[in-house]
Parts: structure tokens; C-alpha cells; sequence
């Protein structure tokens, strides 16, 4: 019988960074702050210095806190896309100063690209993508940040939300072959189990199809 495929229960074995938060105050007081709630974060080792993160399931707004909690508990420097609408006025400096980068979907600007060349620039620069696009419920991820590691050649860090068990982390890596279907077929196996806010808002993890060639 074959083994059962890893899921995102797997990910538990990641360490623990909640008990043992990166040094300086904010990690110290964002951690605590996790622990109150009854979150904890867990990272995989070792963290890639380049590399593009995927977050799933994203369902719900607090998402966004919860994470954020959790980056500054690492206190890794991830940056995070988010569409343009959100960095407007005040929240456009608080918003960039977390690491955000927005992005305006309603046109083509070359966005993945110069991303891309982001990356190969920076010695340290991992960018954090919501593949789904919006919290409510799609048939599939967008493809950017799968074009995105391959033209910046580096891995795909997991990570994932999961409020059963109440934990949020990086729980694994993935190198893309260039095989769309193994590639996300290996990463719904990893990402089996996380679930969301409000599940029935998750959509299935694969891209859409190509149109004939």
C-alpha cells in the first residue's frame, strides 16, 4: 500500500519559533501576543535567503494579523504582495515599512518581472504571494508566483494558516520542475489538512489550464 501523501499536520515538525522568538523586543512582544491568543508559529529549517512564499489557505482578515505576528516572531524580513487599493493614503508608508509591495492586477505592468529581477539582485529577499488572489472562494491559483520562482530560479517556501490547530508558519520547501501538474500536485499533498477561517472559501490548489497550443 503506498504512504499516505505528507499533509500540513506534517508541518508540525517544523520548530516551534513561538517559545524561542528571534531576538529583540518585537519578536519578544509578538510572541507573547501569540501565545495569549493560543497561536503558535513554525518554521522549517533552514529558511532559503532567496526564495518566493506561498500563503495558504487565505479566507479570512485576519489572516493578515495573525501572520504579521508571525513574521515578526522570526523576525525574518518577508516581504508580502498586495493589491494597490490597500496602500493608500497613511497605511501606504505603515504598509511598506512591514514589507509590503503593492501591485495593481488591472493592467499588465510587467509586475512578475521585475520581481524577478528583484530577487536575483538581493542577497536576501523572500517575497510572500496569496496564490488564491482574494479571500473568496476560486477554481484555481494564479500562476505569477510559479512563473515567478522559475524566472528567478529559486525554491517555493509553504506557508500555511491552520485554525484548528492554531498555527501559522513556513512548513516546507519546493523546487519546481517546470511540470505545472506534479509541481502544484505535490504541493496540494503538503498543503493537505491546512484549513482556513472559513473553509468552504478554499478553492482547490492548481492552476488554471492552458489553452491549446
Amino acid at each position: 500500500m503506498p504512504a499516505a501523501p505528507p499533509s500540513a499536520v506534517a508541518f508540525a515538525a517544523a520548530p516551534d519559533a513561538t517559545s524561542d522568538p528571534a531576538p529583540g523586543w518585537l519578536p519578544a512582544v509578538a510572541a507573547w501576543t501569540l501565545r495569549r491568543i493560543g497561536w503558535r508559529v513554525v518554521l522549517a529549517q533552514p529558511v532559503p535567503a532567496r526564495c518566493v512564499v506561498v500563503f495558504y489557505p487565505h479566507t479570512s482578515n485576519w489572516d493578515f494579523p495573525i501572520g504579521l505576528l508571525g513574521k515578526w516572531t522570526v523576525g525574518i524580513h518577508f516581504r508580502w504582495v498586495g493589491k494597490d487599493t490597500l496602500f493608500r493614503g497613511p497605511w501606504r508608508g505603515v504598509f511598506e515599512r512591514w514589507g509590503g509591495i503593492p501591485v495593481n492586477r488591472r493592467i499588465s505592468t510587467g509586475f512578475i518581472d521585475q520581481l524577478a529581477e528583484l530577487i536575483r539582485r538581493e542577497a536576501d529577499c523572500r517575497i510572500v504571494i496569496a496564490p488564491e488572489g482574494t479571500r473568496g472562494r476560486t477554481d484555481h491559483w494564479r500562476s505569477g508566483f510559479y512563473h515567478l520562482a522559475l524566472a528567478a530560479g529559486v525554491p517555493v517556501a509553504l506557508a500555511f494558516i491552520d485554525y484548528p490547530t492554531r498555527r501559522v508558519g513556513v512548513g516546507g520547501f519546493v523546487e519546481l520542475t517546470g511540470d505545472r501538474t506534479a509541481d502544484l500536485a505535490r504541493i496540494a499533498a503538503l498543503y493537505a489538512g491546512a484549513t482556513g477561517r472559513r473553509p468552504e472559501l478554499q478553492g482547490p490548489i492548481r492552476l488554471k489550464e492552458l489553452p491549446p497550443a
